[in-house]
């Protein structure tokens, strides 16, 4: 297990990565959550959403870096409740569920779960 520092550093790639992949490649994401990847508003969405993640990205690896144990555990508990809060909104896609889908779920819920036991016994 982690500590919330090393958690923010890991996910902020994660996010990174999945940004870059959503703003040059979002059809072939929704290709992969099995959605509709001619939908020029979808595509957009997903775009949209990368330049988001890669914010919030950017964001996490400052925070792990830069802030004191304190604002620490506050972006650790806000990222608990977020990475849980994505794994469940993947299971709820609005589309057949697939093997991305759960796979992306899961790292959502691994996330969320590496968060609530790092603040749960202040690991930092």
């Amino acid at each position: 297990m982690f500590g919330i520092r090393k958690t923010l550093k890991f996910g902020s790639i994660v996010f990174g990565l999945s940004a870059f992949f959503l703003v040059i490649a979002p059809a072939f994401f929704l290709q992969l959550l099995l959605m509709d990847s001619k939908s020029d508003q979808l595509v957009w969405s997903m775009q949209m959403i990368g330049l988001t993640l890669f914010a919030l990205a950017g964001n996490m690896w400052a925070n792990s870096s830069n802030s004191d144990d304190a604002a620490v555990r506050r972006v650790g508990s806000i990222m608990a409740v977020s990475a849980t809060g994505l794994g469940s909104l993947t299971l709820a896609i609005p589309a057949e569920i697939g093997w991305f889908a759960i796979a992306y779920a899961i790292i959502g819920f691994a996330f969320g779960v590496n968060y609530m036991l790092c603040l749960w016994q202040k690991q930092m």
